[in-house]
């Protein structure tokens, strides 16, 4: 018998080994088929795109460095990592292990292909760079990391089949996802099953030790029985076997599941860096068609989301409302969403997207669930925008008169009153009548910072304790600082994810405007949904479109602070300069309790103010100990996007879940004393939930204003005023 290798010749192997002319040609056949319906696939799918409508902004802006930054993003496998390390871990292996296949295949197809082939076609000779040296680089390299690639494929399987890991199944839950996976195993260990073959016919030729998988199937091989000979008739059978398979997986790719290998990769190039924390505008006119009322309403990118989405359930497992067990999961919203646009393009009826009824793609109930707190969007290893989309549902809802009687009500109280108490204005100062200084009135007298103090600080028992806390801190470290008084009103943050964008624009056009006839070099802000929506979406609204709208109270024209020359703070960022500085005199050992800090989602998550309020604990002298879920990770209190006003059906309230947290989960346990918040929407929550959830012996909600004013009145500071009882939370 004649073997291809004989003594003296280099060191490689054959390509297209005993397929014969006819094979050659049937492979090449197929290849081009394959290719033609991959490429047609790809182009449909992304032509459909372009019926979406317009995106509120340019995308494609910079389009260099944001290839430059999704390759790292993609590459580093960043995304993967957070909060699983066995996943990042076997998506890295997978993805490298795919590539580095891909790229191996390329090699060899270029080799074969062009050098080989073109270059006898073109000169008469052929030319080739797989031997020697670099064939046994490139077996080396393959081998390991198809080894790789299989592991990775092999703790999918794990977790998928095994131990059923709960995120990765769902209502969306397919046969093609089971396709999917097994294709790939079966490609990655098809791959080294002929290769073991081929060691086996071409009887174990010592260089190809290199190939270490390779050699131990063929040692497998061996020990079961199979020789040279019966290697010699299987092998043609397992390299077509082997080619059809990736023929097909290759062919379905922008007709199932892996068409996230590109719709993920154009998802994270075209991301909006301040996606959920910034909202796109609407038209000024009145008719404009502004929420979900088609399918063909949505744009371009929000149908690219639906199509990046791997089903990997991130998004729901970090969900607040879903972990309460309300009717929410991000991940199917995104789905159902794809499912009913390719069901109407493919010729389907078309209903309702999003109602208070069964029949709808999407039930109110789902989108009344939603805390706008950003956390699916964090998760979300292919930067899916749910905000952006919910937002979009939220306001077909609003456009519909679908809302809760409790919203309405807090609609009606800032169209008629300002404020979401539906108290009087005139009102909104009165918490500073406790206090033994004035404040100064900012619309009269310049001052470095405009306060705004905002709605539950300004009406709300509770939080008005914060407030008198925070302005003995003002007063104390010797700042100019005033307020607008009855002039201020509602921010308008959190009724604009609920989708009333009309009333968000009047709010916001009469602060500008107000603002406007102030002195002032800094606005600081006592809640962080007012610190984010001054800092991120004031400056994106264009108050020309809206100035001669009779509808719209305010005159003020163009944008508002596109420059950035004003400075927008929440209170913790001012106040933690200001200690910084020695203006309060603290040296971090005025008190003494053990204590844990909850990130509101507005400061932490939105802007990334995760160490000016831990600083601000830490200089008190407290024992700061850090809940399992902290920073990015931290858990809504449930008052984001309307929460606070909502009457929902839940298992147990998100706030009841994050203060057992705090007493069984961190490391000092049921030790902690306090529970210490930024945010007087998170003030109000944790108080509730204190009560319901029976933790009124346990533990004490408060803030961290009041913590320093403790610290600061312990050095016999009175800060304004003899020794307070506005710093100890109430019980009722």
């Amino acid at each position: 018998m004649v073997f291809p290798l004989q003594a003296g010749e280099p060191i490689t192997r054959p390509t297209m080994w005993r397929i014969g002319h006819v094979g050659e040609v049937v492979f090449y056949y197929l290849a081009a088929v394959t290719v033609a319906v991959f490429l047609w696939g790809v182009y449909r799918r992304f032509n459909r795109y372009t019926d979406g409508s317009e995106d509120w902004f340019e995308r494609l802006d910079n389009l260099g460095e944001r290839v430059v930054s999704a390759a790292k993003i993609v590459a580093t496998n960043e995304k993967q990592f957070d909060r699983d390390l066995v996943g990042g871990l076997m998506h890295s292996f997978i993805m490298w292990g795919f590539l580095t296949l891909l790229i191996g295949t390329t090699i060899l197809a270029i080799d074969m292909d062009i050098l080989e082939k073109g270059g006898k076609l073109l000169t008469g000779q052929s030319y080739s760079i797989f031997k020697g040296d670099f064939y046994l680089s490139y077996s080396l390299v393959m081998d390991f990391m198809g080894l790789l690639f299989v592991v990775g494929i092999g703790i999918a399987l794990y977790r998928r089949y095994a131990i059923r890991k709960e995120r990765l199944w769902g209502p969306n839950s397919s046969l093609e996802d089971d396709l999917f996976i097994w294709s790939l195993f079966l490609l990655g260990v098809g791959g080294f099953v002929q290769e073991g073959i081929r060691i086996v016919a071409m009887d174990f030729p010592s260089f190809e030790t290199v190939s270490f998988v390779g050699w131990f199937v063929a040692d497998v091989l061996t020990a079961v029985g199979v020789d040279q000979e019966a290697a010699l008739f299987v092998y043609p059978i397992s390299w077509w076997s082997h080619a059809l398979i990736a023929f097909v997986f290759i062919a379905s790719i922008p007709y199932a599941k892996p068409f996230h290998m590109i719709s993920s990769f154009a998802n994270v190039v075209t991301r909006d860096e301040k996606a959920g924390k910034r909202l796109p505008g609407i038209p000024a006119d009145l008719d404009a068609d502004t929420g979900a009322n088609s399918i063909d309403d949505f744009s371009w990118k929000e149908k690219l989301d639906q199509d990046a989405c791997t089903k990997c359930g991130r998004c729901t497992s970090v969900c607040p409302a879903n972990n309460s067990g309300r009717n929410l999961s991000p991940r199917d919203v995104i789905l159902d969403l794809k499912n009913y646009r390719e069901h109407v393009e493919n010729g389907g009826d078309e209903k309702d997207i999003v109602a208070d009824s069964d029949d709808a793609v999407i039930q109110a109930e789902t989108m009344e669930s939603c805390m706008a707190c950003m956390a699916c969007m964090d998760a979300c290893p292919v930067e899916i925008e749910h905000l952006k989309t919910f937002t979009r549902l939220n306001r077909q809802l609003t456009d519909e008169g679908e809302l809760q009687p409790s919203v309405q009500d807090v609609f009606q109280n800032l169209m008629q009153k300002g404020n979401t108490f539906g108290d009087s204005q005139r009102n909104r100062g009165d918490w500073a009548d406790d206090l033994e200084f004035d404040i100064t009135d900012a619309r009269e007298e310049e001052v470095e910072y405009l306060w705004y103090v905002g709605d539950y600080p300004s009406y709300d028992d509770r939080n008005k304790q914060v407030a008198r806390s925070l302005a003995k801190l003002f007063k104390e470290a010797d700042v100019s600082f005033g307020i607008l008084f009855d002039d201020e009103k509602y921010d308008g943050n959190d009724i604009r994810r609920l989708g009333e964008e009309f009333l968000y624009v009047e709010l916001a056009g009469h602060h500008v405007e107000t603002w406007e006839d102030c002195e002032f070099e800094k606005i600081v802000c006592t809640d962080p949904h007012s610190y984010n929506t001054f800092k991120n979406e004031y400056p994106e609204v264009d108050f020309d479109e809206f100035a001669d709208d009779p509808m719209m109270p305010f005159e003020y024209e163009g944008f508002w602070n596109d420059d950035g020359d004003v400075d927008v703070y929440h209170w913790t960022q001012a106040v933690e300069e200001m200690v910084t500085d020695g203006k309060l005199g603290l040296n971090g050992t005025e008190l003494d309790y053990t204590v844990t800090y909850h990130d509101p989602c507005h400061l932490g998550r939105y802007n990334d103010e995760y160490e000016a309020p831990r600083e601000l604990v830490r200089a008190t002298g407290c024992d700061l100990h850090e809940m399992p879920r902290n920073r990015d990770d931290s858990f809504c209190c449930g008052g984001g996007g309307g929460g606070l006003w909502m009457e929902l059906d839940e298992e147990q309230k998100p706030s009841e879940d994050r203060l057992r947290e705090a007493l069984e989960d961190t490391d000092a346990g049921n030790a902690v004393e306090k529970f210490v918040v930024a945010c007087p929407m998170c003030m109000t929550m944790y108080e509730d939930g204190r009560k319901t959830g029976g933790f009124e012996d346990d533990i004490e909600i408060v803030d961290v204003a009041e913590l320093l004013v403790e610290a600061v009145e312990s050095k016999g500071v009175t800060a304004g005023s003899s020794a307070s009882t506005d710093a100890a939370p109430a019980d009722d």
